[in-house]
């Protein structure tokens, strides 16, 4: 059997393959459900590699089954494929050819690894117990992918018993493996909250019903409410990112919007903190003679749950590659989102973080800024790090 320090040495050969491939991915991002040129690489070199992947119904996902040598159980490993939002200002040589969209989260990364990985497994499949299943998924940012491959039926398909996803943060050391049994990263959900009023001249306030000062009360009530309803040992955190109302300085709108997003990191937190929402927005808007018109436009992704037995086995396999000093245990959960939640809600398995600071950045630019850059070689620690727990 290939050991885990042999693996690594493979990755480490075919490193410039997947530079290769995450810089021509990083180049053309797309976002969303639909990225049909990254669908076509990913197919493109699946097929090389000898593999026939199916594509999704409804969506561009990508999945691809590998076949061991021997019966065993069926493994799932998930990267995600789509970009953000985002004009890139990096100067890279390979940056975004598209304005308005950029991977500043990694994804391109996570399909450099997985692809990777299932060159090195197709090398190994005599080694290989089992099968391995690829899930390539669009629409992470915030357009439910993961949900929807399910919902075409991915895991009824295949059955995994377990399952597996890295994902690069360019904020922790280069080629640092960490993650955590239970929770790993946090619900989010979003409300928007319409104070109406009547709007008039800003010398007679008595004559109309000004939602501004009800809005800049129901920012601060809410912080309130918050932190005296929830156990701090089961955190929440609550932000109001848009408070928008008016459009000169001297009339009273009629409207004030305030909108924001929570997130918990259990479901009764989670629950919790949308009753208090409504509550509060209703108490104030009542104490201001407002009307009120409150939504929730994203019901957003579940808490991310790692499984503990599956969590310690990951970090004994990054130990195994990397050494006990880079495979370390988080003592506390991050409050960002995934939605590969949705599988760990119906399979055993891990959500993993892989470091891949820039060398020699002091203060290396975090996910999701327009500046983010990462150290590429950290990726052959992601793809021995999936080829070793598939042949484990």
């Amino acid at each position: 059997m290939t050991t885990p320090a042999e693996l690594l040495a493979e990755a480490e050969a075919l490193l410039p393959t997947v530079v290769e491939l995450r810089r021509a991915i990083h180049r053309e991002p797309e976002v969303g459900l639909e990225l049909p040129r990254t669908q076509a690489r990913i197919v493109e070199h699946l097929r090389a590699l000898g593999l026939e992947p199916t594509l999704g119904r409804s969506l561009s996902s990508v999945t691809v089954r590998i076949d061991g040598a021997a019966s065993g159980p069926t493994r799932l490993i998930r990267a995600d494929m789509d970009a953000l939002p985002l004009q890139e200002d990096t100067g890279l040589p390979y940056a975004s050819q598209h304005p308005g969209a950029m991977h500043a989260c990694g994804h391109d990364a996570h399909v450099a690894m997985a692809l990777g990985a299932a060159e090195l497994l197709v090398c190994h499949r005599d080694e290989l117990s089992g099968s391995v299943v690829f899930m390539f998924q669009p629409g992470e940012e915030g357009h439910d992918g993961a949900r929807r491959m399910l919902e075409e039926g991915l895991l009824a398909q295949h059955e995994p018993s377990q399952a597996l996803a890295i994902h690069i943060f360019s904020s922790i050391p280069a080629g640092v493996i960490a993650t955590r049994g239970g929770p790993i990263m946090a619900s989010a959900d979003e409300f928007e909250i319409r104070l109406v009023g009547k709007g008039g001249h800003a010398s007679a306030p008595h004559q109309a019903r000004d939602p501004i000062p009800a809005a800049a009360e129901l920012v601060l009530a809410l912080q309130s409410a918050i932190t005296r309803s929830v156990d701090i040992f089961d955190p929440t955190v609550l932000t109001v990112g848009q408070l928008s109302a008016g459009s000169t300085f001297n009339i009273i709108p009629e409207s004030a919007l305030v909108r924001g997003t929570w997130r918990a990191l259990s479901d009764a937190t989670r629950a919790l903190v949308r009753e208090r929402i409504a509550a509060v927005a209703r108490g104030v808007a009542q104490a201001h003679g407002l009307d009120l018109e409150l939504a929730w436009p994203m019901h957003g992704y579940p808490v991310t749950h790692n499984d503990p037995r599956e969590a310690a086995h990951v970090l004994e396999l990054a130990r195994s590659l990397v050494g006990s000093e880079r495979a370390v245990e988080l003592s506390n959960p991050i409050m960002g989102a995934e939605d590969f939640s949705y599988v760990l809600q119906q399979v055993p398995g891990a959500m993993v973080f892989l470091g891949a600071a820039p060398t020699g950045v002091a203060e290396p630019y975090a996910n999701h800024s327009n500046r983010m850059i990462i150290e590429e070689s950290s990726l052959a620690v992601g793809v021995a790090l999936e080829a070793a727990w598939a042949l484990a």
